[in-house]
């Protein structure tokens, strides 16, 4: 009797999340009017948006990561900021601060750049420490504090922090734990041949298509609810808990070749993240349920950055990439 129940709650659900998917096709549509290719990078975004994660883009100047979150807080009716990281900025020139007004004969509070739906934190390792911090609070708590006011950001809320791999002078590297704030650090490579050509034609015909709102705010947080009701099955949080903790105890895994290439493996934080991701990815399928290939789809970009490589793996030029694929090619599929 058990199993017909089950049967049908999944059958149930997946017509439910088939339903609250729907817009998914529409918002990708909207989204290729304005960029070529990039899949990878769009699905990414869309999976950071669902899992209310934030992503950081790795890649060269050009590569549209600036046009994919400006198309996309289009396409969603959202509202839009941008922030150009450089040395001399301040913690205030991103969250705001309090100005004296004269007239008034008091102070009043002027919101910064953070207080939108979708925040391009351009260069994000130009800026120092301090500026991090305040954004990465921002990130974490979902709220800023100005003087000893406390604001909550709007919903939904998504930080898209880019970084250029090419210059690293004077230039301030993210530390660790703030890199694990990250759900998603995605690499994005060149467009292919055939796709460039068509960047090049439309961009030689002055091609300005006009992005319309497709979905609303409203849409996407029924969808970031409806995320977290994907099943998933407890094969799969086993299948994902191995893979993270092949990472912290590779021995335990038959993997004892890969004991002195790390030197820390993925935080707790890596598991949810990962367990989210796999049932975004699932959501953006149309699919009420989480089967292993959506867990490999999304592990490289959710692990990528919280696995710590040693000297010993440098020298040999092996990166937290070619760990992650040994793991995941190791560990037994549920």
């Amino acid at each position: 009797m058990e199993t017909t129940d089950t049967s049908y709650d999944i059958r149930a659900l997946n017509e439910k999340i088939e339903r609250e998917s729907a817009f998914i096709d529409l918002l990708t549509l909207e989204m290729n009017k304005a960029i070529v290719g990039q899949k990878h990078m769009i699905d990414r975004l869309l999976i950071g948006l669902l899992g209310q994660g934030h992503i950081l883009l790795e890649g060269v100047p050009g590569l549209a990561k600036t046009l994919a979150i400006n198309t996309l807080a289009k396409a969603v009716h959202g509202s839009f900021s941008r922030v150009q990281f450089t040395p001399d900025l301040l913690p205030a020139d991103v969250v705001g601060t309090m100005i004296y007004n004269v007239k008034e004969n008091d102070f009043s509070i002027r919101k910064g750049p953070v207080f939108a739906n979708f925040i391009l934190a351009d260069e994000i390792n130009r800026a120092p420490a301090k500026v991090q911090s305040a954004l990465l609070e921002a990130m974490q708590e979902r709220q800023v504090t100005i003087s000893d006011e406390t604001y909550p950001l709007p919903k939904p809320f998504l930080v898209m922090a880019t970084q250029n791999p090419v210059e690293q002078e004077g230039t301030y590297p993210l530390p660790e734990a703030q890199m694990d704030r990250f759900m998603l650090k995605t690499v994005i490579d060149y467009p292919k041949l055939e796709e460039e050509r068509m960047v090049i034609r439309q961009n030689l015909a002055g091609v300005k298509n006009t992005i319309n709102a497709v979905v609303s705010l409203e849409q996407i947080e029924r969808a970031q609810a409806a995320v977290r009701e994907v099943y998933m099955d407890e094969k799969i949080e086993k299948y994902i808990l191995d893979i993270i903790f092949a990472t912290r105890y590779p021995e335990q895994f038959k993997l004892e070749r890969l004991k002195p290439l790390i030197s820390f493996g993925a935080s707790p934080r890596g598991s949810i993240n990962l367990a989210i991701a796999a049932k975004c990815y699932a959501f953006i399928r149309r699919r009420g349920y989480v089967i292993p290939e959506d867990v490999r789809a999304i592990v490289i970009d959710v692990l990528r950055h919280r696995i710590g490589v040693t000297y010993e793996a440098e020298a040999e030029n092996i990166t937290s990439v070619d760990i992650i694929n040994q793991i995941v090619n190791e560990i037994e599929v549920p």
